[in-house]
């Protein structure tokens, strides 16, 4: 999904789980707004936590492992999208 889309869910209220799957490294430099960081060197092992019953939205650097995270969690059952592009997209499309 494109960052407006995601602004757009986001501002109705959508429950949606922001699911960042950066490295801590990198989230310590910027800290998607309400997103749960789990590296995806983690996420195998940490599915346990994904909710089941809201739209997961996946984001990384520049939406490269979120788009294979999201591909993954999908195919696995869960209801995951990509944000295109990543922060890279999500800070130059608006708000920081």
């Amino acid at each position: 999904m494109h960052p407006d889309q995601l602004r757009t869910r986001m501002a109705t209220g959508e429950p949606l789980y922001l699911l960042d799957v950066r490295e801590a490294d990198e989230v310590a430099e910027w800290a998607f707004p309400g997103a749960v960081n789990v590296p995806l060197s983690e996420l195998g092992n940490r599915t346990d936590e994904l909710p089941v019953d809201r739209p997961i939205v996946v984001v990384c650097h520049a939406g490269v492992r979120s788009a294979a995270a999201a591909d993954a969690l999908h195919r696995a059952g869960w209801p995951a999208e990509n944000l295109t592009g990543g922060v890279m997209a999500w800070l130059a499309t608006g708000d920081r």
